[in-house]
């Protein structure tokens, strides 16, 4: 068992089993139109006031995960990682502003969907002193890494993205945050690999229930219900 964990880790694991549900949110047709340049720019001002929402309900999620850390990570490193996190959503809270603004989008009138709402109270839900570290932190990493791929995914080889929409790509899709998102499924494969099965389920299906949410968010945008 422990030769099967050094050739593959649990979350690559994960991704090969569920690989048509990684696909379906890492590939999904709202992010593939704007690969292809054939996006609705309605569903791209959806997405930019709903995602705005569901960033500041991001925040406290990832504060909360700090304090896990603190109280439970075997590595100080794993602070320093989330508290980068962190910071970077104080510039992320800023961008949403500025580009609502282009856009003409009000943030102010901007009213929270249903899917959207169901996500941020999962995310609430994570931040319970009773989620384990471990759950929280491969939960962090998949929603992170969901949008890394995705918009990743525009910038690449054959894209036909807008001028205009780049900048909102290579916001989640330059190479440095991709980097980051691999610190976090080490830090998330590190803890698997010390975790109790009952935690190793619980993760997973918090990975599941994360691209679950993640490919309703993008349906959402596109105006789907």
């Amino acid at each position: 068992m422990e030769e099967c964990n050094k050739e593959i880790s649990m979350i690559q694991k994960w991704l090969n089993q569920h690989n048509e549900l990684y696909t379906s949110a890492t590939r999904h047709p709202f992010t593939l139109s704007i690969r292809d340049g054939s996006v609705d720019l309605s569903a791209f001002k959806r997405w930019l006031g709903q995602d705005y929402i569901f960033v500041r309900a991001f925040v406290p999620f990832v504060a909360s995960l700090l304090l896990k850390a603190w109280k439970e990570s075997d590595e100080d490193s794993d602070i320093e990682v989330i508290l980068g996190g962190i910071a970077a959503l104080n510039d992320e809270v800023s961008w949403f502003k500025s580009e609502a603004s282009k856009w003409s989008v009000s943030l102010s009138t901007t009213v929270p969907q249903k899917t959207n709402l169901e996500y941020c109270r999962f995310l609430e839900s994570l931040m319970s002193p009773e989620v384990d570290y471990t759950v929280a932190v491969t939960a962090f990493w998949a929603i992170e890494a969901v949008y890394q791929e995705s918009y990743a995914h525009c910038l690449s080889d054959g894209s036909k993205t807008p001028e205009e929409l780049k900048e909102t790509c290579q916001r989640w899709g330059n190479d440095g945050f991709g980097q980051y998102c691999h610190t976090l499924q080490n830090i998330a494969n590190r803890r698997l690999e010390k975790s109790s099965e009952d935690i190793i389920s619980k993760a997973e299906a918090t990975v599941i229930r994360v691209l679950e949410y993640e490919v309703e968010f993008w349906n959402m945008s596109r105006g789907e219900t």
